[in-house]
């Protein structure tokens, strides 16, 4: 009876042992990790080391170029045609042409001001300029208050419009779009969009327009933007080393050698006829912007980046209004490219290698790629090669490579060069919130359409720390109820993040008891930082 029982095949070194769950586990893993989990593992590191060599050649390029463009390239006033506008005394104003200024607003109660004042400031003829404040607004406070600023400034003599509508369809592209339907703007030529926190200075218009005047194949003439709170905090700090690479570099190339970037959104002045004749405003994805810089594109239209001519702006200084910015930013692009590929690929009135810029280029690697091999690399696929030391990664795609492309990026911002090492170990962070937008918008589900109005606070941070004497502030922080401060704690928590940072903590310690690479110490600084934003605090660090 005995013999007819049935046999399990428990192997030699466990045998005897009864229900020992750690040794079951053990066997199950051996059993597994040879035929099955290192050749995924090996296959994941090719993957990304392929990644990793499409991102450096691609930074490699872009500073080729950038050296190029700086020593060599004309200026743009000597590429395109630009003479100064003046006022005729036998015409008049009538050589300028007529602007519509748009402002696209959402409950911008810190903001509205600024914005409406910069552009009422704008050095323009005031026949031959309209401004348009598009309010979408839920609160009618705020809305009751920007209506009054327009009131304000149109008693001054100034041509501007308070536009609102029933219902928010399109977002911000549904609001632009609706302005250029109003009969008074018909006789617009050229339309500057500045968002709510944007205060171009008074002469934007004349070292802007007289491009678009000059050269009937120009749609678009992008600024630059400048922020006004780089300096508040850590967080804001990150964003422009971030952001400066983009408009020096990436801005610049694509303006010099394809007359092609994506429209940022703001800060621009675009000419009508040119957005008409793409289609339109559409609100298919979040980034409408890029939507229309695209479709404008393809229809042989030319754009122009200034890097010279900028815009003032504000950065997000709390990291749930980044985050949600980040989420918007790099899903609305995965999101688009998946609409637009095809279209791309047909198009016959743009050259072939333009078509591969904006596909291969701008698409696949800088909004795709970028964020992928970032996270699946450097907070993934090496933490787990240290699992598992059957897994080798070559010292050029785990150092050299991340230590050029870092170097590439951080040309934008030299003042900066001190915080370089922590912005990698941020950028990291982040990459894994902009992987997870991006799988959302390349396969269109969830939040692919979510649109979140970026928090602006405006001069009420800095006002506010002004004006607050060390016992008020005593007395501020005596007077917080616990049931509300825990409340915040909890929201801040952002439990993905902290996940991470717990799976690299462990990493951190078997490398340092087993390794041989000392990957611990890039281990344990990345777990910091993933702590630091798990928890919510990377924007009160100043």
């Amino acid at each position: 009876m005995v013999d007819s029982e049935p046999k399990f095949f428990i192997p030699e070194s466990i045998q005897g042992v009864n229900f020992d769950v750690t040794a079951q586990m053990r066997m199950v893993w051996e059993v597994i990790k040879a035929p099955l989990i290192v050749p995924l593992l090996n296959l994941a590191v090719y993957i990304c080391l392929a990644m990793a060599l499409m991102l450096f050649m691609e930074r490699v390029y872009m500073g080729i170029v950038i050296i190029l463009v700086k020593l060599f390239w004309k200026k743009p006033h000597q590429r395109y045609r630009f003479e100064p506008l003046q006022e005729d005394e036998e015409l008049g104003n009538t050589n300028f042409p007529v602007v519509l200024v748009q402002i696209p607003m959402f409950n911008e109660k810190e903001v509205y001001k600024v914005s409406i004042g910069a552009a009422c400031n704008l050095s323009w003829p005031a026949d031959r300029l309209v401004i348009q404040v598009l309010d979408d607004s839920t609160d009618p406070a705020i809305k009751q208050m920007v209506e009054m600023e327009c009131q304000r400034w149109a008693s001054k003599g100034i041509n501007i419009t308070y536009q609102i509508r029933e219902t928010r369809g399109g977002y911000k592209a549904g609001a632009l779009k609706e302005g250029l339907k109003r009969s008074y703007v018909k006789h617009c030529e050229y339309v500057a969009i500045f968002d709510a926190d944007f205060r171009p200075e008074p002469d934007f218009l004349r070292r802007s327009i007289p491009f678009l005047v000059g050269n009937p194949d120009i749609a678009l003439v992008q600024a630059r933007w400048r922020f006004v709170n780089a300096d508040e905090c850590l967080l804001t700090r990150m964003q422009e080393m971030s952001l400066d690479y983009h408009f020096t570099v990436e801005q610049e190339v694509g303006s010099a050698t394809h007359a092609f970037f994506g429209f940022n959104g703001t800060a621009g002045i675009w000419r009508i006829a040119a957005i008409n004749e793409a289609g339109g405003w559409k609100d298919r994805t979040t980034v409408e912007d890029m939507d229309l810089a695209v479709r404008a594109s393809l229809r042989g239209w030319k754009f122009l980046y200034l890097g010279d001519l900028q815009a003032k702006s504000e950065l997000p200084s709390t990291l749930r209004a980044f985050r949600f910015q980040q989420h918007r930013w790099s899903c609305g692009p995965a999101n688009l490219f998946r609409k637009m590929v095809m279209e791309i690929v047909r198009n016959k009135k743009v050259r072939f290698w333009k078509k591969v810029y904006v596909i291969y280029s701008f698409f696949f690697v800088r909004k795709i790629i970028a964020h992928m091999v970032t996270f699946f690399f450097y907070c993934l696929v090496i933490p787990l090669t240290i699992l598992i030391p059957e897994v080798h990664v070559p010292i050029w795609g785990a150092v050299y490579i991340p230590s050029v492309i870092t170097i590439l990026n951080s040309v934008g911002t030299p003042r900066s060069i001190h915080l370089l090492f922590y912005w990698i170990l941020f950028e990291n962070v982040m990459s894994l919130h902009r992987t997870k937008a991006t799988f959302i918008g390349l396969l269109e589900y969830g939040r692919a359409n979510e649109w979140v109005v970026t928090e602006k606070l405006g001069d009420s941070v800095n006002t506010n720390n002004k004006n607050k004497s060390g016992d008020a502030a005593k007395k501020n922080v005596a007077t917080k109820a616990p049931k509300k401060t825990r409340s915040k704690f909890v929201e801040r928590l952002n439990l993905l993040e902290l996940g991470f940072a717990a799976f690299l903590f462990l990493c951190g310690c078997y490398d340092f008891v087993h390794g041989k690479h000392n990957y611990f110490i890039y281990l344990f600084l990345q777990t910091i930082t993933f702590s630091i934003v798990g928890f919510g605090y990377v924007g009160t660090i100043v």
